[in-house]
């Protein structure tokens, strides 16, 4: 079975070098988003950064939806497979087609768990300041209670 449409043999031979991208305009992306470029330290995207942006991912979920292989995308654009296979799920999730956690409820998690870290700080805090201030020394120098 040959990988193109058409069994020509011109056709033959452009199969050889298909990729993945060339339904899309030249030069439009990948080179537009900002993926693997990195910084001075060798990091992408800056401080903390993991991952590839979401609309790298939404390209990569719709070459496949429109009947690209998983190996040939992952090859053209320096992917690992296994990512892919991850996002396509995950793409099927928010879309309901399958149980999971969909991205949206796993922002408002991530949320939630951040705002709970940042309470307990701020309460750890109250209860040190509560401590000390019930070691403080009484101004009068430890004078007897009236009666």
């Amino acid at each position: 079975m040959a990988c193109c449409p058409l069994n020509s043999a011109a056709l033959a031979q452009q199969c050889a070098v298909w990729s993945a991208l060339d339904s899309e305009e030249p030069g439009f992306w990948p080179d537009t988003l900002p993926f693997g470029k990195e910084d001075s330290v060798g990091r992408r995207g800056g401080p903390g950064r993991r991952g590839y942006p979401a609309e790298f991912r939404r390209r990569v979920v719709d070459l496949l939806a429109i009947g690209r292989k998983v190996a040939d995308v992952a090859r053209d654009l320096r992917v690992s497979e296994q990512a892919i296979y991850c996002w396509r799920r995950q793409e099927q999730i928010d879309r309901g087609l399958e149980p999971g956690v969909s991205t949206l409820e796993r922002a408002e998690l991530a949320a939630a768990k951040r705002r709970i870290r940042e309470l307990e700080a701020e309460l750890a805090v109250h209860r040190r300041a509560a401590e000390l201030l019930k070691e403080t020394v009484d101004p009068k120098g430890g004078s007897r209670p009236s009666a």
